[in-house]
């Protein structure tokens, strides 16, 4: 009946289903944060992208640290994860306590630290269960999980948003999900990795660990490639969860009379455009198959271009706002969905054996760097005239082209 799936270990499995857990809480309060704290809290755009942005520079101190515990016999991936799960809850304490901008920057400050330290040691903990042959199906099941999770909390936080509902139980819902992801880590995942088997001992001062990372970054010539490149997609991908939602609710002319989606055709836009990308994680996952990882990077570049011309299109054509709106975020799953897998197997065949918590740690680092350029620069081009928010989208397709 499930022939269709890959035969992954069932500890893959496992963390996959935990994955979907704790994306279920971030759909309830990713996509929906800036209209909250913009529409609802009364804070300008700007202060919003930048409090949204204040996690990628805690976050970078997360991946860091969560690429160093990985590697780490004291630690490992399972400790690291547990750690991640717990600073990510208390984040979503302060967020539903969330009155002005100081407690905004501080729930944002500990929801990066805590994601910071998840990535490094669940990228770790894939590639440990998976041989190379399967590493690119592996990543592709575990991004599906967080799809699936990811679209109904955008459904549920969409219904809770739209019918009035009180939004701090967004947050409460996000700080729920956290706790039940550290119960599947602690009850049914054992350390991935056999520490036994390093080769060399790790370093063991933080001088030394500092002097190692930039070691790696400039002896690693197509790393350092790699890397650069990353940062454009993860800017891209803040940006399709932070700032596109609110040029959607405030800038699109739906019709000569109505300005901007209503929040509930938000809601299901958004929805879309995550089912559609986890209907299609797996195919695409195969399709690329065939590609070298630079190559499946390369096809995600040319459809991120599409995607960013497609926005503008949305904003100037006001006679077909939602089906633009929709082949829009259409296209955009399909480049998320491309980029996601590749770029994750790319960097663990780049690692030596020992070293995947610092190679992936660095790899997450421009998820931290595109969030912190992301949300930022468009919360302030969208509190600009109408003409700057709406040639914002062709920024990214110059930058494409660039690329």
């Amino acid at each position: 009946m499930f022939s269709w799936l890959p035969q992954l270990s069932p500890q893959v499995w496992l963390l996959a289903a935990g994955r979907l857990l704790l994306q279920v809480g971030t759909g309830f309060t990713l996509f929906y944060a800036p209209i909250v704290f913009v529409n609802q809290v009364g804070l300008s755009a700007t202060a919003v992208g930048i409090a949204l942005g204040s996690a990628s520079v805690s976050g970078m101190v997360g991946r860091f640290l969560g690429g160093v515990f990985a590697d780490s016999p004291q630690w490992g991936r399972r400790r690291t994860l547990l750690l991640a799960a717990l600073v990510s809850a208390l984040a979503d304490v302060v967020l539903m306590l969330t009155q002005n901008l100081p407690t905004l920057l501080l729930g944002n400050l500990l929801m990066g630290l805590g994601i910071g330290l998840y990535w490094p040691a669940t990228e770790a903990a894939v590639a440990d269960l998976t041989p190379i042959a399967e590493r690119n199906e592996a990543f592709a099941t575990t991004r599906l999980a967080d799809s699936i999770g990811l679209g109904l909390g955008v459904i549920l936080g969409g219904w809770l948003i739209a019918s009035g509902g009180n939004f701090r139980w967004l947050f409460a819902a996000d700080g729920l999900s956290f706790l039940v992801f550290f119960g599947v880590i602690y009850a049914a995942i054992a350390e991935t990795y056999d520490f036994s088997r390093q080769a060399t001992p790790p370093a063991t001062n933080w001088l030394q660990i500092f002097r190692h990372y930039g070691q790696v970054v400039t002896g690693d010539r197509p790393l350092a490639l790699f890397l650069a490149v990353n940062v454009l997609f993860t800017t891209y991908i803040a940006q399709i969860q932070s700032s596109i939602p609110l040029y959607f609710s405030n800038f699109v002319r739906v019709s000569p009379e109505t300005l901007g989606f209503a929040p509930r055709a938000i809601s299901w836009l958004f929805s879309a455009h995550v089912i559609f990308a986890a209907l299609c994680q797996l195919p695409m996952a195969r399709k690329l198959n065939r590609f070298s990882r630079p190559h499946a990077l390369a096809i995600s570049m040319v459809l991120w271009g599409i995607g960013f011309v497609a926005v503008w299109l949305t904003g100037n054509l006001g006679w077909a706002a939602l089906p633009l709106a929709t082949l829009t975020l259409a296209i955009f799953a399909l480049a998320t969905v491309a980029y996601t897998p590749s770029a994750s197997s790319l960097v663990v065949e780049l690692a030596p054996e020992s070293q995947r918590g610092l190679y992936t740690s660095l790899s997450s680092q421009c998820w931290a760097v595109g969030y912190f350029i992301g949300p930022p620069l468009g919360g302030w081009a969208l509190d600009q005239a109408r003409w700057v928010a709406d040639g914002f989208w062709l920024a990214p397709r110059q930058s494409v082209c660039w690329g």
